[in-house]
């Protein structure tokens, strides 16, 4: 049910998300990384592991993360170098790499989960033929958060999707590049996303002499 804001009933109504920390989540830093890998190895966790190596290399958004089959992950019995998916959000391709680090702990994970080139990479607890919830990422995620003693409301999935464009841009400052990393339409969306300032773009004019 939805009020109008003239309504009587809708003036001392309280909003959902009254008090709720709102807008782009932080992205992790490298200490933070290896904080949660080292927490997640602790714990001998191999999927979560898994998972969060992934999540930070393909930069992808939640919806497409769970939803990854093995057979886009694996070639023969190797764990690709990259991978070529369709974005359900947008409809268009976006291709990402997958490094050594989590090229070893998806390999350690498919070792442990078997199954076949159609099945999903983290499967439902629930019915295993299906995937791994968003809503159960993001809880993961909450969790791998507050392990560190860090702020869940300043966190979440989406942090891990920015962590290794947020990375890449401030080192080579090539917005161009991380739209195309990120398979975003309009470079627009891109400078929104990574929270590209008037400061940023100062400094680097401060560093570019003619």
């Amino acid at each position: 049910m939805t009020y109008s804001q003239f309504d009587p009933a809708a003036q001392n109504r309280v909003s959902w998300n009254f008090g709720a920390k709102i807008g782009p989540k932080r992205p992790f830093n490298q200490k933070q990384i290896w904080a949660i890998r080292l927490f997640l190895d602790r714990e001998e966790r191999i999927r979560d592991r898994a998972l969060f190596d992934l999540a930070i290399d393909s930069k992808l958004r939640g919806c497409d993360l769970v939803e990854l089959k093995i057979g886009d992950l694996v070639s023969g019995p190797e764990v690709r170098t990259r991978s070529t998916i369709t974005q359900r959000k947008t409809g268009r391709p976006v291709q990402f790499e997958i490094a050594s680090d989590a090229r070893a702990s998806l390999f350690a994970w498919l070792e442990l989960r078997g199954g076949d080139v159609v099945d999903y990479v983290f499967p439902s607890r629930v019915d295993h033929t299906r995937h791994l919830s968003t809503r159960q990422y993001a809880r993961l995620v909450d969790e791998w958060v507050e392990a560190m003693g860090l702020r869940a409301d300043e966190y979440g999935t989406h942090s891990l999707r920015r962590t290794k464009a947020s990375i890449i841009y401030r080192a080579t400052a090539n917005i161009r590049a991380i739209q195309i990393l990120l398979g975003h339409s309009k470079i627009e969306n891109t400078v929104r996303y990574l929270g590209v300032d008037i400061e940023d773009a100062l400094t680097l004019a401060e560093k570019t002499e003619i």
